[in-house]
Order: C-alpha cells, then structure tokens, then sequence
C-alpha cells in the first residue's frame, strides 16, 4: 500500500501536546494512525532540511503573544520515528510565524509577527544554528489588527532574495542576501491600505508572477516581479469568498501546484478552499470552485508530493480534511472530513 507521511504542527492551548504525525493511503485517500511524534509547546510551524533537520516553532511557560519564551527548536530527524532535539533558540518574547530554509546558502529564515522581525541564522552541518542578521519592520496600517509592523512569511523569491510579508504595514519587502546571511534592502511592494497581507507564492512555471494573499481583506492580487530590480506591480486582485459572505473571515494560506496552473487559498472564517485557474502565461485567476473544509478555522493545507491530494487542518474543530485533487481540472473532491488532530495549524509532507 503506496503511502506518504503527513506532520502536523499545532497549538497546544486545550488538548494538543505537540508535533503529530498520520499516514496517508494515497490509493484511498484516506489519513490514519495519528500519533504524538514529540511533545513540545505550541509548534505551529515545521520546515525539514534535505541534511534530515527539523526546525520547530517554540513556546514555553505561556502560550500568549507576550510572557514566557518562544523560538524553535532543532531536531536530528534521520530517523523520523525517534527524532532527537539538538538545540533549542528562545527569546522572553513571541514565537516565530514563519520558518524557510535557504538549502544552498545552508540559512534559516524565520518571520515573527508579535515581534516584526525577520531573523537569519546560519545552518552548521550538525543542524544547530547561529544568527547572523535581523531585519526590525516598522509601520501601521488602518485596521485594529494593524497596529503595528506584523511580520507573517519570510522565503526565497525564484532568483535567490528573500521577501517578506507584512500584514500590519500593508508591505512586501525584499532583501538581498549574501552567503554569510547579511540582508540588504533590494526593493518594496505596497498593498492597498487595508489589505492585510500574509501570505505569498511565485509561480513555479512563470517565476515573474506572485500571489499575495490578504488576510484582513480577503483578496488575492497577481503581481509581476523583475528580477532584475526586485520591483513588484500589480496586475489584479481577486476575492477568496462571495461577496454575499458578511461574516468575519480571514484568508490563511496559499498554495501554487507544482504546475503552475492552479492556486488554492484557505478562508477561516467561510471555512473553505477556493480554487483558481491560472492562464497560461501566469498573470490571470479566474475562480473555478469553493469546496467546504469540513471544519472551522482552516490555517494551513498542503498539497501532496503527489500532486493528487490536498490535507487541510481545521484548527477550531481539531479535525483534518483530505481531497483527492483532480490534476487536469484542478478540482477538489472530498475523500475524509473527521479525521481527528488536535489543534492542527501546520500541514507538511516528508
């Protein structure tokens, strides 16, 4: 039986007591055999290096954005049914939103909210990490949640700099980066005020295309990138919901198939997937479907390796949801909704 192995990263505020784990059967595309993979406070994002490291957001003695400590913690993951922590990086404040691996400058790239900072650390060969710059955001935007500088995504861009997403400043910036992990300002990309950004995604096939996501607003916009001035503009933004849904909603994560023809967004709030079709040439969306996950509070999905699922963490209601993805229309199909994992925020594939 063909099967891939599902981690899931999780807040640890009511039944949760760490990293998961479940098997997926991907000829039924059905999830089993969750189990406790290591317990730790609220690691509610995961990234595994190809050296067989796993880095795991951190939190101890509170759970709040302000008291006790928060960072990640390293773990020796070659043998993934006995992983072994070899370093803990805590700070007396917040936990990183956000963690990216730079495999061939051999950095960790990690993205405070609370703390609106971009940090850079250096991976040595044992897997532990040294820090070697920090970038402090600053600025507000007109919402309540935008009070301030809101650091949510950090990663490479295709040509080898790093953009961030700021959902308080309504900004994406972008640095450039040597091989030592020093950061200089490359270029910035200004949302419309309000929007919210969190997330971002290049296309894989048209590298000069990326989708910002908004959460305070809902919208998707496709913006061109020059690579050779980092300069960003937009082309259209889109709705994630109906505009009939007057609830509150926030847009969570974005994925782009390895195709590059489909993106697909989690809306906490309307609990759904939406699904769009990209043109050929990467610069339009059109929506062709809106799927209900089957829970509340969608934060993270992932699509599988294979291409063929799609693993969706409900976080309020502790279920996860699988779809069987049609490769060729893009469209989702339910194959499991009560699939149970406790506080489920982060859904990654090894």
């Amino acid at each position: 039986m063909a099967e891939q192995q599902v981690m899931f990263g999780t807040y640890t505020r009511r039944g949760s007591e760490g990293v998961y784990t479940a098997s997926l059967d991907l000829e039924k595309g059905q999830l089993h055999d969750a189990k406790l993979l290591f317990p730790i406070g609220s690691p509610t994002y995961t990234v595994l290096s190809q050296a067989g490291f796993l880095y795991a957001v951190a939190r101890q003695n509170g759970q709040g954005p302000t008291g006790g400590e928060g960072g990640f913690a390293v773990y020796d993951f070659k043998h993934p049914d006995a992983p072994k922590q070899i370093q803990t990086w805590l700070t007396p404040d917040a936990s990183e939103a956000y963690l990216a691996i730079d495999e061939k400058r051999q950095l960790l790239l990690a993205a405070n909210y609370h703390l609106s900072t971009l940090t850079v650390f250096k991976i040595h060969a044992d897997g532990t990490v040294t820090q070697t710059d920090q970038y402090l955001a600053q600025g507000q935007g007109p919402r309540p949640e935008q009070n301030k500088a809101h650091v949510h995504f950090a990663n490479l861009t295709p040509d080898g700099r790093v953009a961030i997403v700021d959902l308080g400043s309504d900004l994406v910036t972008v640095f450039d980066l040597s091989d030592e992990g020093a950061l200089t300002l490359a270029g910035t990309y200004q949302t419309g005020t309000g929007y919210g950004p969190r997330h971002l995604r290049f296309n894989p096939k048209h590298p000069e295309y990326v989708y910002v996501l908004g959460e305070l607003s809902s919208l998707i916009s496709v913006v061109k990138y020059d690579a050779a001035t980092a300069e960003m503009v937009l082309e259209k933004t889109y709705p994630t919901i109906p505009n009939e849904w007057t609830a509150h909603n926030g847009a969570a994560a974005i994925r782009v198939s390895d195709d590059g023809r489909f993106v697909y967004v989690s809306n906490r709030g309307h609990n759904s997937l939406a699904v769009f079709a990209v043109s050929d040439d990467g610069s339009r969306l059109t929506q062709i479907q809106s799927v209900p996950t089957q829970g509340e509070f969608p934060r993270d999905f992932n699509i599988a390796p294979s291409g063929r699922y799609v693993v969706v963490a409900n976080q309020n209601t502790d279920n996860v949801t699988v779809f069987a993805r049609d490769e060729k229309t893009g469209l989702l199909t339910e194959t499991q909704k009560d699939f149970s994992v406790p506080e489920a925020v982060r859904v990654m594939f090894y």
